[in-house]
C-alpha cells in the first residue's frame, strides 16, 4: 500500500498535490471543482481589500515551455473569500487563504478578519506578486519584509505562511531565512512564484505575447523548475523549523516527486493546472504512486528531503 498522504500542520492531505494560487481559484465554482478533484488541498485567488478587475487582456498566455502571465490580481474582494471560509467543510480537506494586498494596513485588516472566522483555515501572505504596476516585491526588500512580518506576527494569533518570490543569491537565501527564522508562527513558505518580468516574443508578428507592462509579466511552467526545485531545497536547510510547499514546473509526477525529494510536504500547480483542468491532481496522483512503487517507497517521509548531493 502507497501512501500519498501529508500533513501542513497538523491538517492531512491525501494528496500532497494541490492548485497554485491563481489558478482555478477565482470563484467560489472553481474552489468546489478543487476541492473535489483528487487534490490534497486547495487555495484561494491571493485577495485583496477591494474586488480588482486586474490588468487588461491578454494577459496570459500559454508558451512552448509554460507560461507568461501579468494578471494584476484580479478577485472579488476579501469579504467573497472570507464568506468561502466561513462556511467552507474543513473535514473535507485543508482551505488556504492566500492573502495580497496592497499595504501591510490591508494584509493586517484580512488576517484579522480570517482568524476572527476561529475556523481551521490557513493563511497564506503572498509577499511576491511581481505584476501589479508601480507595487514592487516585498519579498525583494529585506528591511521592509521584515517590518511587515513583524507586524503580522504580533497580530495573528493563528499559525501562518507567506508564498515567496524566488532567490537567487546564496546571501539572499540567508538574509531571507535569518528573518524567516525570527518568526514562531511562521510555519510554513511556499516558493515558489512565478519569475518575475519575463519577456517572450512573438517571431512571426514581431509582439509581445500580453499587453501589460510592455509584455512583461511573470514565467511559469517548465522554464522555472530548477529555480523552484533551488529554491525549495534551499529554503529547506535553512529553516529547519518552518514546512516548505514547493510551486514551479511541475507537469508531471516525476517533478512532484523532485520538489518533496528537495525537502516540500506539499505541492503546488499552477500553469499545467490552467492548460489541463482539475483531471490533473488524478494523473499527478498516479505517476507519483508509480514512481514510489518503483523505489520501494510507502510513504512521502521515507524521501522528503533526502537529496543527495556529490
Amino acid at each position: 500500500m502507497t501512501d500519498i498522504s501529508t500533513h501542513i500542520l497538523d491538517q492531512r492531505m491525501r494528496s500532497p498535490v494541490y492548485n497554485a494560487s491563481g489558478v482555478m481559484c477565482r470563484e467560489t465554482t472553481e474552489l468546489e471543482a478543487v476541492r473535489h478533484s483528487d487534490a490534497g488541498a486547495l487555495v484561494s485567488k491571493s485577495c485583496t481589500l477591494e474586488a480588482r478587475d486586474g490588468n487588461p487582456e491578454p494577459r496570459y498566455a500559454a508558451t512552448p515551455f509554460g507560461s507568461i502571465n501579468s494578471m494584476g490580481l484580479p478577485n472579488h474582494g476579501y469579504r467573497y473569500y472570507l464568506d468561502y471560509a466561513a462556511h467552507y467543510d474543513y473535514t473535507d480537506k485543508p482551505l488556504f487563504i492566500s492573502i495580497s494586498g496592497l499595504s501591510l494596513a490591508d494584509n493586517l485588516h484580512m488576517l484579522d478578519a480570517f482568524q476572527r472566522l476561529k475556523r481551521p483555515l490557513l493563511p497564506e501572505v503572498n509577499l511576491s506578486c511581481p505584476n501589479v504596476p508601480g507595487k514592487p516585491q516585498l519579498g525583494y526588500s529585506f528591511d521592509d519584509m521584515a517590518t511587515a512580518l513583524t507586524a503580522i506576527h504580533a497580530a495573528m494569533d493563528i499559525p501562518f505562511g507567506v508564498k515567496l518570490p524566488p532567490y537567487f543569491d546564496i546571501s539572499h537565501f540567508e538574509m531571507a531565512a535569518e528573518i524567516f527564522n525570527r518568526f514562531e508562527r511562521l510555519k510554513f513558505l511556499t516558493c515558489i512564484n512565478s519569475i518575475g518580468n519575463g519577456l517572450v516574443v512573438d517571431t512571426d508578428s514581431e509582439t509581445v505575447l500580453i499587453k501589460p507592462k510592455n509584455g512583461l509579466g511573470g514565467i511559469g511552467g517548465d522554464y522555472v523548475l530548477p529555480t523552484a526545485l533551488a529554491n525549495v531545497n534551499t529554503f529547506y536547510r535553512l529553516c529547519p523549523d518552518k514546512q516548505i510547499i514547493g510551486c514551479g514546473g511541475i507537469g508531471a509526477g516525476e517533478q512532484v516527486f523532485q520538489h518533496i525529494l528537495c525537502g516540500a510536504s506539499a505541492v503546488q500547480v499552477g500553469t499545467r493546472l490552467w492548460e489541463e483542468g482539475a483531471g490533473l491532481f488524478t494523473r499527478l496522483n498516479q505517476e507519483l504512486v508509480a514512481i514510489m512503487q518503483r523505489k520501494g517507497y510507502q510513504c512521502l517521509a521515507d524521501f522528503r528531503g533526502k537529496l543527495c548531493t556529490l
